[in-house]
Protein backbone atom coordinates (compact mmCIF):
# COMPACT_ATOMS: atom_id res chain seq x y z
CA UNK A 1 0.00 0.00 0.00
CA UNK A 2 1.22 3.26 -0.83
CA UNK A 3 2.52 5.38 2.23
CA UNK A 4 3.03 8.75 2.88
CA UNK A 5 6.62 9.27 4.34
CA UNK A 6 8.59 11.99 5.57
CA UNK A 7 12.29 11.92 5.52
CA UNK A 8 13.89 14.15 8.70
CA UNK A 9 17.41 15.27 7.04
CA UNK A 10 19.17 14.81 3.66
CA UNK A 11 22.43 13.11 4.20
CA UNK A 12 23.23 10.43 2.08
CA UNK A 13 21.18 8.42 4.15
CA UNK A 14 18.21 10.18 4.22
CA UNK A 15 18.42 10.64 0.36
CA UNK A 16 19.24 7.15 -0.27
CA UNK A 17 16.17 6.26 1.34
CA UNK A 18 14.11 8.47 0.36
CA UNK A 19 15.31 7.37 -3.31
CA UNK A 20 14.51 3.94 -3.20
CA UNK A 21 11.28 4.66 -1.39
CA UNK A 22 10.01 6.73 -4.27
CA UNK A 23 11.34 4.28 -6.28
CA UNK A 24 9.16 1.60 -4.72
CA UNK A 25 6.04 3.87 -5.03
CA UNK A 26 5.70 6.04 -1.76
CA UNK A 27 4.91 9.61 -1.49
CA UNK A 28 8.06 10.79 0.17
CA UNK A 29 8.95 14.36 1.34
CA UNK A 30 12.08 15.45 2.73
CA UNK A 31 12.64 17.97 5.39
CA UNK A 32 16.16 19.67 5.64
CA UNK A 33 17.35 22.03 8.59
CA UNK A 34 19.86 23.93 6.47
CA UNK A 35 19.64 25.84 3.09
CA UNK A 36 21.63 23.24 1.06
CA UNK A 37 20.92 19.23 1.01
CA UNK A 38 23.94 17.10 2.42
CA UNK A 39 24.03 17.07 6.04
CA UNK A 40 27.43 16.37 7.14
CA UNK A 41 28.27 16.27 3.44
CA UNK A 42 26.85 19.91 2.97
CA UNK A 43 29.55 22.17 0.51
CA UNK A 44 31.55 25.59 1.39
CA UNK A 45 31.54 27.98 -1.58
CA UNK A 46 33.35 31.39 -1.63
CA UNK A 47 34.89 32.95 -4.06
CA UNK A 48 35.62 30.62 -6.66
CA UNK A 49 36.61 27.94 -3.96
CA UNK A 50 34.39 24.99 -3.61
CA UNK A 51 35.18 22.90 -0.34
CA UNK A 52 32.99 19.29 0.47
CA UNK A 53 32.54 19.97 4.38
CA UNK A 54 32.40 16.37 5.03
CA UNK A 55 33.29 12.99 3.37
CA UNK A 56 35.79 12.77 0.96
CA UNK A 57 36.55 9.39 0.90
CA UNK A 58 34.56 7.55 -1.92
CA UNK A 59 34.79 4.04 -1.66
CA UNK A 60 32.30 0.98 -2.40
CA UNK A 61 30.95 2.72 -5.91
CA UNK A 62 28.62 0.09 -6.72
CA UNK A 63 26.65 1.00 -3.82
CA UNK A 64 25.81 4.23 -5.47
CA UNK A 65 25.49 2.24 -8.92
CA UNK A 66 22.63 -0.21 -7.56
CA UNK A 67 20.65 3.22 -6.14
CA UNK A 68 20.60 4.49 -9.29
CA UNK A 69 19.72 0.79 -10.89
CA UNK A 70 16.71 0.69 -8.50
CA UNK A 71 15.33 4.23 -9.59
CA UNK A 72 15.58 2.38 -13.39
CA UNK A 73 18.62 5.06 -14.29
CA UNK A 74 22.06 4.88 -14.69
CA UNK A 75 24.64 6.13 -11.87
CA UNK A 76 27.36 7.60 -14.56
CA UNK A 77 24.35 10.01 -16.54
CA UNK A 78 24.67 11.57 -13.42
CA UNK A 79 27.90 12.40 -12.29
CA UNK A 80 31.36 11.07 -12.80
CA UNK A 81 33.44 9.27 -10.79
CA UNK A 82 37.25 8.70 -11.13
CA UNK A 83 40.01 6.82 -9.44
CA UNK A 84 42.74 8.32 -7.09
CA UNK A 85 45.98 6.96 -7.24
CA UNK A 86 47.66 6.44 -5.06
CA UNK A 87 44.60 5.78 -2.73
CA UNK A 88 46.50 7.64 -0.06
CA UNK A 89 50.21 8.95 0.58
CA UNK A 90 50.32 8.02 4.52
CA UNK A 91 53.07 9.74 5.48
CA UNK A 92 55.28 8.99 9.65
CA UNK A 93 56.50 11.18 11.88
CA UNK A 94 60.05 11.84 10.12
CA UNK A 95 58.56 12.42 6.83
CA UNK A 96 58.49 9.00 5.31
CA UNK A 97 55.48 8.24 3.32
CA UNK A 98 53.79 5.01 2.20
CA UNK A 99 51.58 5.43 -1.03
CA UNK A 100 48.69 2.73 -0.94
CA UNK A 101 48.08 2.07 -4.72
CA UNK A 102 45.99 0.00 -7.26
CA UNK A 103 48.22 -2.22 -8.01
CA UNK A 104 49.46 -4.88 -5.96
CA UNK A 105 53.28 -4.95 -7.17
CA UNK A 106 53.46 -1.35 -6.35
CA UNK A 107 52.03 -2.12 -3.17
CA UNK A 108 54.51 -4.92 -2.50
CA UNK A 109 57.02 -2.26 -3.35
CA UNK A 110 56.03 0.26 -1.03
CA UNK A 111 55.78 -2.13 1.88
CA UNK A 112 59.33 -3.56 0.90
CA UNK A 113 60.69 0.09 1.36
CA UNK A 114 59.44 0.49 4.77
CA UNK A 115 59.87 -3.24 5.52
CA UNK A 116 61.31 -6.04 3.79
CA UNK A 117 60.39 -8.43 6.48
CA UNK A 118 56.64 -7.38 5.97
CA UNK A 119 56.66 -7.69 2.05
CA UNK A 120 55.21 -11.46 2.31
CA UNK A 121 52.83 -10.15 4.94
CA UNK A 122 50.83 -8.57 2.54
CA UNK A 123 49.23 -11.75 0.40
CA UNK A 124 47.77 -13.64 3.75
CA UNK A 125 46.55 -10.43 5.42
CA UNK A 126 44.38 -9.64 2.17
CA UNK A 127 43.08 -13.01 1.97
CA UNK A 128 41.85 -12.93 5.64
CA UNK A 129 40.38 -9.42 4.57
CA UNK A 130 38.54 -11.03 1.94
CA UNK A 131 37.20 -13.58 4.31
CA UNK A 132 36.11 -10.49 7.16
CA UNK A 133 34.71 -8.54 3.85
CA UNK A 134 32.11 -11.64 2.48
CA UNK A 135 30.83 -11.89 5.64
CA UNK A 136 30.98 -8.57 7.48
CA UNK A 137 30.14 -6.70 4.45
CA UNK A 138 27.81 -8.43 1.93
CA UNK A 139 26.28 -10.89 4.21
CA UNK A 140 25.51 -8.42 7.05
CA UNK A 141 25.63 -4.76 6.07
CA UNK A 142 22.17 -4.69 4.54
CA UNK A 143 20.43 -6.71 6.67
CA UNK A 144 18.37 -5.71 10.02
CA UNK A 145 19.66 -6.51 13.27
CA UNK A 146 16.33 -6.09 15.54
CA UNK A 147 16.59 -9.11 17.46
CA UNK A 148 18.81 -10.38 19.78
CA UNK A 149 18.77 -13.84 17.94
CA UNK A 150 19.43 -12.26 15.10
CA UNK A 151 22.87 -11.80 16.54
CA UNK A 152 23.27 -15.10 17.74
CA UNK A 153 22.74 -16.20 14.07
CA UNK A 154 26.29 -14.53 13.16
CA UNK A 155 28.02 -14.70 16.47
CA UNK A 156 29.77 -18.18 15.50
CA UNK A 157 31.24 -16.50 12.63
CA UNK A 158 31.70 -13.56 13.91
CA UNK A 159 34.13 -15.63 17.00
CA UNK A 160 35.18 -17.28 14.00
CA UNK A 161 36.95 -14.29 12.04
CA UNK A 162 38.14 -13.02 15.69
CA UNK A 163 36.21 -9.75 15.28
CA UNK A 164 36.68 -9.58 18.96
CA UNK A 165 40.11 -8.28 18.84
CA UNK A 166 40.63 -4.59 17.93
CA UNK A 167 41.16 -3.84 13.98
CA UNK A 168 45.31 -3.01 15.08
CA UNK A 169 45.85 -5.94 17.02
CA UNK A 170 44.39 -7.85 14.30
CA UNK A 171 46.57 -6.39 11.63
CA UNK A 172 49.79 -6.77 13.72
CA UNK A 173 49.44 -10.42 13.31
CA UNK A 174 50.49 -9.73 9.97
CA UNK A 175 52.71 -6.54 9.75
CA UNK A 176 55.55 -6.20 12.21
CA UNK A 177 56.74 -2.90 11.48
CA UNK A 178 54.75 -0.31 13.73
CA UNK A 179 54.29 2.25 10.88
CA UNK A 180 52.82 -0.60 8.36
CA UNK A 181 50.61 -1.32 11.22
CA UNK A 182 49.32 1.90 11.41
CA UNK A 183 49.13 2.32 7.56
CA UNK A 184 46.59 -0.66 7.71
CA UNK A 185 44.41 -0.26 10.56
CA UNK A 186 43.80 3.64 10.59
CA UNK A 187 40.42 2.97 8.72
CA UNK A 188 38.24 2.96 11.74
CA UNK A 189 39.22 6.54 12.32
CA UNK A 190 37.43 7.74 8.90
CA UNK A 191 34.11 6.28 10.66
CA UNK A 192 34.70 7.71 14.14
CA UNK A 193 36.35 4.76 15.73
CA UNK A 194 39.50 4.15 17.48
CA UNK A 195 41.68 1.61 15.92
CA UNK A 196 42.89 -0.07 19.42
CA UNK A 197 39.62 -0.07 20.16
CA UNK A 198 37.53 -0.85 17.25
CA UNK A 199 36.64 -4.29 15.63
CA UNK A 200 38.63 -6.08 13.53
CA UNK A 201 35.68 -6.25 11.46
CA UNK A 202 36.92 -2.90 10.08
CA UNK A 203 39.78 -4.97 8.41
CA UNK A 204 37.30 -6.01 5.33
CA UNK A 205 37.79 -2.06 4.17
CA UNK A 206 41.33 -2.92 2.91
CA UNK A 207 39.91 -5.79 0.70
CA UNK A 208 37.23 -2.93 -0.11
CA UNK A 209 39.40 -0.54 -1.48
CA UNK A 210 41.67 -2.64 -3.04
CA UNK A 211 38.45 -4.09 -5.09
CA UNK A 212 36.95 -0.92 -6.02
CA UNK A 213 39.53 1.45 -5.17
CA UNK A 214 39.28 5.14 -3.56
CA UNK A 215 37.40 7.28 -5.93
CA UNK A 216 36.78 10.95 -6.21
CA UNK A 217 33.43 12.38 -7.46
CA UNK A 218 33.97 15.37 -10.40
CA UNK A 219 33.14 18.94 -8.83
CA UNK A 220 33.40 17.50 -5.68
CA UNK A 221 31.22 14.91 -2.83
CA UNK A 222 28.64 17.35 -2.88
CA UNK A 223 28.12 16.19 -6.83
CA UNK A 224 27.00 12.84 -5.44
CA UNK A 225 24.34 14.86 -3.07
CA UNK A 226 23.18 16.95 -6.20
CA UNK A 227 22.95 14.18 -8.17
CA UNK A 228 20.86 12.48 -5.77
CA UNK A 229 18.17 15.24 -5.56
CA UNK A 230 17.74 15.43 -9.15
CA UNK A 231 17.08 11.52 -9.46
CA UNK A 232 14.36 12.14 -5.41
CA UNK A 233 12.87 14.52 -7.62
CA UNK A 234 12.38 13.08 -11.25
CA UNK A 235 10.66 10.51 -9.12
CA UNK A 236 8.53 12.71 -7.87
CA UNK A 237 10.15 13.55 -4.99
CA UNK A 238 9.80 16.87 -2.88
CA UNK A 239 12.67 18.20 -1.05
CA UNK A 240 12.00 21.46 1.73
CA UNK A 241 14.99 23.92 2.71
CA UNK A 242 15.45 25.58 5.77
CA UNK A 243 13.06 23.48 7.25
CA UNK A 244 13.44 22.41 10.90
CA UNK A 245 12.17 19.75 12.66
CA UNK A 246 11.04 20.75 16.30
CA UNK A 247 9.07 17.70 17.13
CA UNK A 248 8.04 13.91 15.61
CA UNK A 249 4.66 13.65 16.69
CA UNK A 250 3.57 10.35 18.43
CA UNK A 251 0.15 9.27 19.20
CA UNK A 252 -1.08 5.82 20.75
CA UNK A 253 2.49 4.77 19.95
CA UNK A 254 3.04 5.64 16.40
CA UNK A 255 4.34 8.39 14.93
CA UNK A 256 1.58 11.14 13.06
CA UNK A 257 3.79 13.48 11.37
CA UNK A 258 6.10 16.14 12.04
CA UNK A 259 6.10 19.64 13.93
CA UNK A 260 8.28 22.12 12.20
CA UNK A 261 9.94 24.64 14.09
CA UNK A 262 7.68 27.55 13.57
CA UNK A 263 4.38 25.92 14.06
CA UNK A 264 3.70 24.30 11.02
CA UNK A 265 2.38 20.35 10.93
CA UNK A 266 3.15 17.67 8.52
CA UNK A 267 1.09 14.40 8.92
CA UNK A 268 2.23 11.36 7.43
CA UNK A 269 2.05 7.33 7.63
CA UNK A 270 5.88 6.73 8.15
CA UNK A 271 8.79 9.03 9.58
CA UNK A 272 12.42 8.35 8.95
CA UNK A 273 15.57 10.35 10.53
CA UNK A 274 18.07 11.06 9.35
CA UNK A 275 19.22 13.11 11.94
CA UNK A 276 22.16 12.14 14.64
CA UNK A 277 20.19 9.04 16.15
CA UNK A 278 20.51 10.61 20.02
CA UNK A 279 19.46 13.91 19.24
CA UNK A 280 16.35 12.65 17.57
CA UNK A 281 15.62 10.35 20.50
CA UNK A 282 16.48 13.23 23.06
CA UNK A 283 15.68 16.25 21.54
CA UNK A 284 12.83 15.37 18.74
CA UNK A 285 10.72 12.65 20.84
CA UNK A 286 8.65 13.42 23.53
CA UNK A 287 10.18 10.90 27.06
CA UNK A 288 7.13 8.94 27.80
CA UNK A 289 6.75 7.75 24.03
CA UNK A 290 9.95 6.32 24.47
CA UNK A 291 10.81 3.45 27.01
CA UNK A 292 14.00 1.47 25.41
CA UNK A 293 15.77 4.56 23.91
CA UNK A 294 15.83 6.53 27.01
CA UNK A 295 18.04 9.76 27.66
CA UNK A 296 19.56 7.65 30.48
CA UNK A 297 20.82 5.47 27.14
CA UNK A 298 21.88 8.05 24.60
CA UNK A 299 23.79 9.90 27.61
CA UNK A 300 25.23 7.02 29.95
CA UNK A 301 25.12 3.50 28.31
CA UNK A 302 26.63 5.10 24.72
CA UNK A 303 30.04 5.51 23.66
CA UNK A 304 30.48 8.23 20.80
CA UNK A 305 32.78 9.00 18.57
CA UNK A 306 35.56 11.65 18.07
CA UNK A 307 34.76 15.44 16.82
CA UNK A 308 36.94 17.30 14.72
CA UNK A 309 38.59 20.48 13.73
CA UNK A 310 38.34 20.95 10.23
CA UNK A 311 40.68 24.15 8.12
CA UNK A 312 39.44 24.74 4.54
CA UNK A 313 41.51 27.02 2.99
CA UNK A 314 42.44 28.01 -0.39
CA UNK A 315 45.94 29.45 -1.59
CA UNK A 316 46.71 31.82 -4.66
CA UNK A 317 49.56 29.11 -5.47
CA UNK A 318 49.30 25.91 -6.87
CA UNK A 319 51.86 22.95 -4.86
CA UNK A 320 53.03 21.09 -7.74
CA UNK A 321 56.58 19.66 -6.03
CA UNK A 322 55.03 16.45 -6.46
CA UNK A 323 55.08 16.05 -1.95
CA UNK A 324 51.83 15.69 -1.69
CA UNK A 325 48.69 13.38 -3.12
CA UNK A 326 45.18 13.75 -3.34
CA UNK A 327 44.53 12.19 -0.59
CA UNK A 328 47.64 12.43 2.76
CA UNK A 329 47.40 11.11 6.44
CA UNK A 330 50.37 12.19 8.63
CA UNK A 331 50.63 10.33 11.28
CA UNK A 332 51.87 11.82 14.57
CA UNK A 333 55.17 9.58 16.31
CA UNK A 334 52.42 9.80 20.02
CA UNK A 335 49.82 8.18 17.63
CA UNK A 336 48.59 5.85 20.27
CA UNK A 337 48.55 8.34 23.18
CA UNK A 338 46.93 10.95 21.48
CA UNK A 339 44.40 8.59 20.22
CA UNK A 340 43.42 7.76 23.84
CA UNK A 341 43.72 11.64 24.77
CA UNK A 342 40.72 11.79 22.32
CA UNK A 343 39.02 9.17 23.32
CA UNK A 344 39.39 8.12 26.72
CA UNK A 345 41.00 11.11 28.80
CA UNK A 346 39.29 13.69 26.15
CA UNK A 347 41.89 16.56 26.54
CA UNK A 348 43.55 18.46 23.43
CA UNK A 349 46.79 17.20 23.03
CA UNK A 350 49.64 19.40 22.46
CA UNK A 351 50.57 16.60 19.52
CA UNK A 352 47.96 16.04 16.14
CA UNK A 353 47.64 13.17 13.70
CA UNK A 354 46.04 15.03 10.52
CA UNK A 355 44.17 13.95 7.12
CA UNK A 356 44.91 16.82 4.51
CA UNK A 357 42.69 17.03 1.56
CA UNK A 358 43.87 18.49 -1.96
CA UNK A 359 40.66 17.69 -4.27
CA UNK A 360 42.86 19.88 -6.76
CA UNK A 361 45.12 17.53 -7.48
CA UNK A 362 42.69 16.01 -9.38
CA UNK A 363 39.94 18.60 -10.40
CA UNK A 364 41.57 21.87 -10.51
CA UNK A 365 37.25 23.32 -11.42
CA UNK A 366 37.37 23.33 -7.31
CA UNK A 367 39.32 26.12 -7.06
CA UNK A 368 40.23 29.16 -9.45
CA UNK A 369 42.71 29.04 -12.28
CA UNK A 370 46.13 29.02 -10.60
CA UNK A 371 44.49 28.11 -7.07
CA UNK A 372 44.54 25.11 -4.81
CA UNK A 373 42.07 24.04 -2.74
CA UNK A 374 42.87 22.50 0.80
CA UNK A 375 41.00 21.08 3.76
CA UNK A 376 43.20 19.65 6.93
CA UNK A 377 41.19 17.59 9.53
CA UNK A 378 42.29 17.33 13.05
CA UNK A 379 40.49 14.84 14.88
CA UNK A 380 39.84 15.98 18.53
CA UNK A 381 37.43 15.05 21.51
CA UNK A 382 34.02 15.47 21.97
CA UNK A 383 31.57 18.11 23.84
CA UNK A 384 32.51 15.87 26.93
CA UNK A 385 35.76 17.16 27.07
CA UNK A 386 34.29 20.43 28.31
CA UNK A 387 37.08 22.29 26.23
CA UNK A 388 36.20 25.68 25.71
CA UNK A 389 36.51 26.16 21.76
CA UNK A 390 36.03 29.60 21.93
CA UNK A 391 39.57 30.28 23.44
CA UNK A 392 41.09 27.42 22.13
CA UNK A 393 40.50 26.95 18.31
CA UNK A 394 42.71 29.69 17.92
CA UNK A 395 45.87 28.53 18.87
CA UNK A 396 44.73 24.34 18.09
CA UNK A 397 44.54 25.85 14.12
CA UNK A 398 47.96 28.04 14.46
CA UNK A 399 49.74 25.16 15.38
CA UNK A 400 48.22 22.81 12.44
CA UNK A 401 48.94 25.61 9.96
CA UNK A 402 52.26 26.46 11.15
CA UNK A 403 52.93 22.16 11.36
CA UNK A 404 51.96 22.23 7.49
CA UNK A 405 54.00 25.44 6.85
CA UNK A 406 56.99 23.99 7.97
CA UNK A 407 56.73 20.25 6.61
CA UNK A 408 54.37 19.95 3.39
CA UNK A 409 53.55 23.69 2.64
CA UNK A 410 55.89 26.03 2.14
CA UNK A 411 54.98 29.81 2.71
CA UNK A 412 51.31 28.40 3.42
CA UNK A 413 51.22 31.65 5.46
CA UNK A 414 51.76 34.06 2.53
CA UNK A 415 49.73 32.54 0.05
CA UNK A 416 46.13 31.87 1.42
CA UNK A 417 43.34 33.71 0.60
CA UNK A 418 40.86 32.31 1.90
CA UNK A 419 39.54 30.30 4.91
CA UNK A 420 36.84 28.58 6.91
CA UNK A 421 37.11 26.84 10.31
CA UNK A 422 34.60 24.43 11.83
CA UNK A 423 35.14 22.91 15.36
CA UNK A 424 33.14 20.70 17.87
CA UNK A 425 30.74 23.20 17.99
CA UNK A 426 29.46 23.12 14.87
CA UNK A 427 28.62 19.81 14.73
CA UNK A 428 26.86 20.06 18.18
CA UNK A 429 24.93 23.27 17.07
CA UNK A 430 24.96 23.45 13.16
CA UNK A 431 24.56 19.73 12.83
CA UNK A 432 22.71 18.93 15.74
CA UNK A 433 24.97 16.21 16.75
CA UNK A 434 24.63 15.16 20.31
CA UNK A 435 28.20 16.05 22.07
CA UNK A 436 29.39 17.59 18.89
CA UNK A 437 30.33 14.11 17.45
CA UNK A 438 31.84 13.75 13.58
CA UNK A 439 30.15 10.77 13.50
CA UNK A 440 27.35 9.67 15.93
CA UNK A 441 27.73 6.34 17.98
CA UNK A 442 31.48 4.80 18.17
CA UNK A 443 32.25 1.62 16.34
CA UNK A 444 33.13 -0.45 18.76
CA UNK A 445 31.98 -4.62 18.76
CA UNK A 446 29.54 -4.20 21.18
CA UNK A 447 27.84 -0.91 19.60
CA UNK A 448 27.71 -2.96 16.54
CA UNK A 449 24.89 -4.66 14.83
CA UNK A 450 22.01 -5.48 17.07
CA UNK A 451 23.57 -3.70 19.93
CA UNK A 452 23.76 -0.85 17.45
CA UNK A 453 20.98 1.67 17.60
CA UNK A 454 17.74 -0.25 15.13
CA UNK A 455 17.12 1.02 11.82
CA UNK A 456 13.23 0.36 13.05
CA UNK A 457 12.83 1.97 16.49
CA UNK A 458 11.81 -0.36 18.94
CA UNK A 459 9.65 2.07 21.01
CA UNK A 460 7.52 3.60 17.89
CA UNK A 461 7.04 0.61 15.06
CA UNK A 462 6.63 3.07 12.15
CA UNK A 463 9.68 5.41 13.03
CA UNK A 464 12.45 4.20 11.03
CA UNK A 465 16.74 6.17 11.40
CA UNK A 466 19.09 6.06 8.80
CA UNK A 467 22.54 7.24 8.66
CA UNK A 468 25.94 7.00 10.52
CA UNK A 469 24.30 6.48 14.05
CA UNK A 470 22.42 3.02 13.47
CA UNK A 471 23.19 -0.04 12.02
CA UNK A 472 25.53 -0.73 9.95
CA UNK A 473 27.16 2.52 10.91
CA UNK A 474 29.12 5.67 9.38
CA UNK A 475 30.69 6.44 6.39
CA UNK A 476 29.13 6.95 2.95
CA UNK A 477 28.91 2.35 2.38
CA UNK A 478 27.41 2.30 5.82
CA UNK A 479 24.64 4.62 5.17
CA UNK A 480 24.10 3.89 1.73
CA UNK A 481 23.32 0.47 3.54
CA UNK A 482 21.07 1.66 6.33
CA UNK A 483 18.82 2.93 3.32
CA UNK A 484 18.76 -0.37 1.71
CA UNK A 485 17.77 -1.99 5.24
CA UNK A 486 15.51 0.59 5.92
CA UNK A 487 13.28 0.55 2.77
CA UNK A 488 13.64 -3.05 2.71
CA UNK A 489 11.53 -3.15 6.13
CA UNK A 490 9.26 -0.73 4.94
CA UNK A 491 8.38 -2.60 1.51
CA UNK A 492 7.34 -1.40 -1.71
CA UNK A 493 3.87 0.61 -2.28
Amino acid sequence: MKKRIIVIGSGFGGLAAAIRLAAQGHEVEIFEKRDKPGGRAYVFEKDGFKFDAGPTVVTAPFMLDDLWKAAGKKREDYFDLVLCNPYYRIFDHIGRHFDYTSNEEDVLKEIAKISPADRDAYEPFMKASYAIFKKGFLELSDKPFLKFTDMLKVAPDLIKLKSYLSVYTYVSKFFKDEFLRRCFSFHPLLIGGNPFVASSIYALVDYLEQKWGILYAMGGTNAIVSAMVKLFEELGGKLNLNSEVQQILVQDGKATGILLRGGTIHHSDIVISNGDVANTYRELIAPQARKKNTNHRYEKRTAYSMSLMVIYFGTNKRYNDGKLAHHNIILDESYRELLKDIFKTKKLSKNFSLYLHMPTKTDPSVAPEGHETFYVLSPVPNQRSGIDWSTQAKPYRDAIMNFLEKNYLPDLSKHIVMEHMVDPRYFENELNTYLGTGFSVQPTLLQSAWFRPHNRSEDIPNLYIVGAGTHPGAGIPGVLSSAVVTANLIGPA
